[in-house]
């Protein structure tokens, strides 16, 4: 067959969904079937549930991004960039590569899998001065950023900065939240100890979320033994509670109170990347309504799937259950619609997905965690043990498996040594620069820019 005359399946996005979808492509479609092509900004393959431990340097952030080139089997063409737009009618991706150029991809069939961004709200000062917990460059600027905080506050002479130096505070009591602020947490409270300077009273974690409960997925007993681990060290909760106003050197919660602080980290929730509305599809609480087949309806050839998508949760069997966007289930999402993909170029009939959840584990640092496999309730070392397995399990290559619990020993046995690796310029960095959330286009520029291309061409 020749190369022009094979069908093009396109995939956006490299997270869980967009790699295994890829992967179980090449593994099942013979080299003249078709041609895959990935579009991500960067070629390896993060593992979001870690990053509170690259933060925390408990892992280094080399762990957790496993490349996507390492097989030497690898056979996708992979376009450095991100998808900015696309035209279903003209079945036309506008993509803009890592230089900004803007190109477009034409495709027979698209892999919808571009995840989600951070969740933010029309909250005074927060794009301005919140850092962000969604990528491997924001985990390492983050721990940067804690670390100089030390360092600073034990080379001021003015207590109210130094006051404001060492508060810290955490937005968001879901798992990225609760994990992100136990783990740093840890680090400052070894870390003082090699500034004789400071007073460790004033190291002040707080961790506030809008819900009245923390993790309420977890259930009410390990809800709470989670918050108990966490006031143990010092953590202050607020429930209930969130942000009103974020300034430079200050952040006012919503009930009145004014912490000084340099460090706001936002976690409270994400949402569909904007690469959803560029389509002008419907939607469901902002993600792409597909069926459990995970095709969208009235466009053949259309695959969505991830944090983009409402797929259906079959195993509920609600009618109005959607899968809630997690790693465990963007990675058997991604195996089933690259089986549907499959089905559809081989004229063969579609599979639902459905999957049950094997449960919930949060790693809190040392041997503290709460976990929820199968619905057994677990806490502490055991519940710890569950936890870290887990995600060892997880990791695609037994490289990254090495190196991750290499750090994990290295850690438990030799501890940090407070280093900072340089993330932190001069020039302030925060939630609204990591994402590039402005980068896409409307639905009418997409048209327009896919049918100016088109008549250069003619």
């Amino acid at each position: 067959m020749n190369t022009v005359t094979r069908p093009r399946i396109l995939v956006v996005g490299a997270g869980f969904a967009g790699v295994e979808c890829v992967r179980r492509l090449e593994r099942r479609l013979s080299l003249d079937e078709a041609d895959v092509i990935l579009v991500t900004p960067v070629a390896y393959q993060l593992y979001l549930p870690l990053l509170p431990q690259v933060a925390s340097g408990v892992l280094t952030p080399q762990s957790i991004a496993v490349s996507l080139r390492r097989s030497k089997k690898y056979r996708t063409r992979i376009i450095p960039g991100g998808a900015i737009g696309v035209d279903l009618r003209a079945k036309v991706c506008v993509i803009r590569t890592i230089t900004d150029e803007i190109v477009n991809q034409p495709y027979d069939y698209i892999v919808l899998a571009p995840g989600s961004v951070t969740r933010t709200f029309d909250i005074p000062g927060l794009t301005d001065n919140a850092f962000g917990m969604k990528s491997l460059a924001e985990a390492a600027y983050v721990r940067d950023h804690v670390i100089s905080q030390l360092d600073l506050a034990d080379a001021s002479h003015d207590a109210a900065e130094r006051a404001s130096r060492l508060q810290f505070v955490v937005v968001g009591g879901g798992y990225a939240g609760t994990e992100t602020a136990a783990c740093l947490q840890r680090l400052t409270h070894a870390a003082v100890k090699r500034y004789p300077r400071l007073d460790p009273g004033l190291i002040r974690w707080h961790l506030i979320d809008i819900a009245p409960k923390l993790m309420p997925e977890l259930g009410d007993k390990l809800g709470r033994s989670a918050q108990d681990i966490l006031r143990r060290r010092g953590i202050e909760i607020s429930l209930g509670v969130s942000i009103a106003k974020a300034g430079p050197e200050e952040v006012t919660f919503t009930d009145g109170r004014v912490v000084p602080t340099r460090t706001l980290i936002w976690t409270a929730g994400v949402a569909a990347s904007p690469l959803v509305a560029t389509l002008g599809a419907e939607t469901v609480r902002g993600r792409l309504s597909v069926t459990a087949e995970m095709t969208l309806p009235g466009h053949d050839g259309v695959f969505a799937l991830g944090d983009a998508a409402a797929v259906p949760d079959m195993a509920k069997g609600k009618e109005d259950a959607v899968c809630p966007p997690t790693a465990q289930h963007a990675m058997r999402q991604g195996r089933r619609v690259a089986d549907n993909v499959i089905a559809t170029l081989r004229n063969q009939p579609l599979a639902p997905y459905e999957h049950k959840d094997l449960g919930l584990v949060v790693d809190l640092g040392g041997r503290d965690a709460v976990s929820k496999p199968l619905g057994i309730e677990l806490h502490g070392l055991p519940a710890q043990v569950v936890a870290r397995s887990y995600h060892w399990s997880a990791l695609r290559t037994n490289v990254a498996k090495t190196r991750v619990i290499t750090n994990w020993v290295l850690n438990a046995v030799a501890g940090d040594d407070f280093v900072r690796t340089g993330f932190q310029a001069r020039k302030a960095v925060k939630l609204k620069d990591f994402e590039f959330t402005d980068s896409y286009l409307t639905p009418e520029q997409v048209r327009a820019h896919v049918e100016e291309a088109r008549s250069k061409e003619s």
